[in-house]
């Protein structure tokens, strides 16, 4: 039976501070629950590399057209969550002249998307938030592109689709792509300021103890719930708790393991490259052009930040994805044994050599669609990171939560859009042990988070790409909407 009122306060500890772990704990913090969280890092969501807000899916040809809707609908809750982190820029989607696919194979599933965006905001007007639905998506035809290629402006603040596309016309090679091009109104998400939005919102409520480098050793059952060992500054302590949260991300498998639960699930470990290309006059919208994951020809990826820096990526075994980089559990352990060497790139950091050369081989491979891109350079060491992918299908994209008993939730988001539906499968388990109330179900803070001090968001975010070795460009936002 639901509990309708709360019967007392929770005692929740969550482990690991990605932003799934983050966005619980604030989403539970909210809420009056007692929170503990625990990172072993210094800050909070820094973990495998984010650029994009994946709304509908648009760059997984091999995902389920259910997968997509469901990314549409936790994607825009994620952009009026975070609201100070995203960046304002469409994507484009082209298809090679070299791939088997075709620009008209998109078209069915692109309808699909805008007719479900007008029903989300005929259910709520304010969630147009990625633009107007007659504007979700824009094909344009070869004619089209070549015209805006022979237009004399150089545009520096686009505002419309055609000033967006008039930089994509003028810098790829016509000749390597299949028409039409097809623009979306899907945006960018800056993980440096979610980090910063995450962290000054938790530490800003009093019921939630930010535990910041500090491990969990070791997990025991008590009658009522769990009590955990952990490390902190080199002392041991530790506490007891009433609701255990598994966040620990691609180490989730670590935590299982020491409650002897057998999880099954993928773990895979990818980069991403910043470079850096001042050259360039125009400003451009994310480009994506699609191929085969794990073939030569694997989709590359195009991310441009203020201030010439680009963010690469490039589905390949040289570039982004590694040869043994995808990993399983097994029935011995549900942590799946990434080899040592990328555990040493997480933990320590990457051998120079083998940084500047995927580098090197990202900005060659976007070479190929932008030529005057050879130019460009290497900008500062990779993002990177490993990714868990729950249960036994690696395209999976669209996940959330699973639970263990009455007291113990496992956070296995693959998409960051994913974290208030994990979030309210969680609330829903702390009704029914009486932690919370049927009130709290569904809740969104959205005109709160939004209040938020956006100057305060700013310096942090960008004091921390430089705590983590990266340019101060990668905290900034595009504010220009591509509607």
């Amino acid at each position: 039976m639901r509990s309708t009122k709360r019967e007392r306060r929770a005692k929740v500890a969550v482990i690991g501070g990605g932003v799934a772990g983050s966005s619980i704990a604030l989403y539970l913090g909210r809420r009056g629950v007692d929170v503990t969280l625990f990172e072993k890092k210094k800050s909070l969501v820094d973990g495998p590399p984010m650029c994009h807000l994946h709304a509908g899916g648009n760059l997984y040809r091999e995902i389920s057209d259910a997968q997509c809707l469901t990314l549409l609908h936790e994607s825009i809750e994620l952009l009026r969550f975070y609201p100070f982190a995203i960046d304002y820029r469409p994507t484009v989607i082209a298809v090679p002249t070299d791939d088997k696919g075709d620009p008209s194979d998109l078209y069915p599933r692109l309808k699909m998307l805008q007719e479900s965006y007008q029903k989300l905001i005929d259910q709520d007007p304010k969630n147009a938030v990625l633009g107007s639905h007659d504007d979700y998506y824009r094909c344009y035809s070869e004619a089209e592109i070549r015209a805006l290629r022979a237009a004399p402006d150089t545009i520096l603040h686009p505002q419309t689709a055609d000033e967006w596309m008039t930089g994509v016309a003028k810098s790829i090679d016509l000749s390597k792509v299949k028409f039409p091009l097809i623009l979306v109104q899907e945006y960018g998400l800056n993980m440096f300021r979610i980090a910063a939005t995450a962290t000054l919102a938790l530490k800003a409520l009093k019921n939630v103890q930010l535990m910041m480098q500090s491990s969990v050793s070791h997990i025991l059952p008590t009658d009522a719930g769990w009590k955990l060992r952990y490390q902190e500054e080199g002392r041991s302590d530790e506490a007891t708790f009433d609701y255990l949260i598994n966040a620990a991300g691609f180490r989730s498998g670590m935590i299982d393991d020491m409650i002897n639960s057998r999880r099954q699930r993928h773990v895979e470990f990818k980069s991403a490259y910043v470079t850096e290309w001042k050259e360039h006059p125009q400003t451009l919208p994310e480009i994506v052009f699609f191929g085969e994951r794990g073939t030569p020809k694997g989709m590359a990826q195009f991310t441009p930040y203020p201030d010439g820096y680009f963010q690469l990526h490039g589905m390949t075994k040289e570039i982004t994805l590694f040869d043994d980089g995808l990993v399983q559990s097994t029935t011995e352990s549900a942590q799946p044994q990434l080899d040592q060497k990328y555990l040493d790139k997480i933990d320590k950091a990457w051998e120079k050599e083998d940084a500047l050369r995927r580098s090197q081989s990202a900005i060659d491979y976007l070479s190929r669609y932008i030529p005057a891109f050879k130019s460009a350079r290497v900008a500062s060491r990779p993002l990177y990171g490993a990714q868990q992918i729950p249960g036994d299908d690696e395209t999976l994209r669209a996940a959330d939560v699973s639970f263990e008993g009455v007291r113990y939730a496992r956070c296995e988001i693959v998409k960051a859009s994913s974290v208030l539906t994990m979030a309210d499968a969680i609330t829903q388990k702390l009704i029914g042990l009486g932690y919370l109330s049927q009130e709290d179900y569904g809740k969104r803070d959205y005109e709160v988070m939004s209040k938020m001090d956006e100057k305060e968001i700013a310096v942090l975010a960008e004091q921390f790409t430089q705590e983590r070795g990266y340019p101060g460009s990668l905290a900034h936002r595009v504010k220009t909407r591509g509607n």
